[in-house]
């Protein structure tokens, strides 16, 4: 994190009459007139912007997703900062699903595994969409029908 003081919102602790004893104005703080430090931070991109007063910054902390299947939903709680890979992995555990097995839709998208939830808007609360994968569906048929391909019912036996 970065504190930068800015020049238009704030004022030196000499002219608020605390110049000899050292006294400046803290983060949160409301100097004269309500005039306080603005904090800053540095975003993985590269931009610098004004920190938020919410007591944890955007994509730290916990945050609770409800993942909903088709007839069940699951509150899963997950650092933002994690991967919808990530969070398949804690839904192969609660459901019987594999990763591999599992897609993942965030508003109207399906989301790579590589892909961040912060990054796509992921807040706490919010609803993921867990669909099985068709091709893997259809291997488990398959799967079920003894894993012979599917023939005509009888053969011919010629004599």
């Amino acid at each position: 994190m970065i504190k930068l003081r800015s020049k238009r919102f704030s004022r030196s602790s000499s002219k608020l009459g605390g110049g000899a004893t050292g006294n400046s104005i803290k983060g949160g703080e409301k100097g004269c007139g309500g005039i306080s430090e603005i904090k800053w931070e540095l975003r993985p991109g590269g931009m610098l912007v004004q920190k938020r007063d919410t007591g944890e910054s955007a994509g730290e902390g916990a945050i609770t997703v409800r993942v909903s299947t088709v007839s069940k939903w699951h509150d899963i709680s997950i650092e933002a900062t994690s991967t919808f890979g990530e969070l398949k992995m804690i839904l192969s555990l609660v459901t019987s699903l594999e990763p591999r097995e599992q897609r993942l839709l965030f508003k109207g998208k399906e989301r790579e595994d590589g892909e961040y939830l912060h990054m796509v808007g992921v807040r706490d609360k919010d609803k993921v969409l867990l669909l099985e994968d068709p091709a893997t569906k259809e291997r488990k048929l398959y799967g079920l029908a003894g894993g012979q391909p599917i023939e005509a019912p009888c053969r011919t036996i010629r004599v």
